[in-house]
């Protein structure tokens, strides 16, 4: 299980991400680079990092759900996820 400091890090990355998305755009359209430089570093999107939304695990990351591939097959396994099951042949 990731740090709480990890995953309140990657929390604090996406609230500046949203709150300079629009300032951010605008810049980018007007060619203004120096006024992209004195914006926040943490504030570009390319900084975020997928994490597990429940143990805060950064690989092995499953987008479609938001959790890592570990959570998803014990989420899965309980029958947490609906419409997923374990293939046997």
């Amino acid at each position: 299980m990731a740090k709480e400091s990890m995953k309140a890090r990657e929390r604090k990355r996406q609230k500046l991400v949203d709150k300079y998305a629009e300032k951010r755009a605008k810049l980018k359209a007007e060619g203004d680079w120096e006024g992209l430089q004195k914006l926040p570093k943490n504030s570009s999107k390319v900084r975020l990092h997928n994490r597990c939304s429940i143990t805060g695990r950064p690989k092995g990351y499953m987008r479609q759900f938001g959790v890592s591939r570990i959570t998803f097959r014990e989420m899965a396994s309980d029958g947490l996820i609906p419409g997923v099951k374990k293939a046997s042949w």
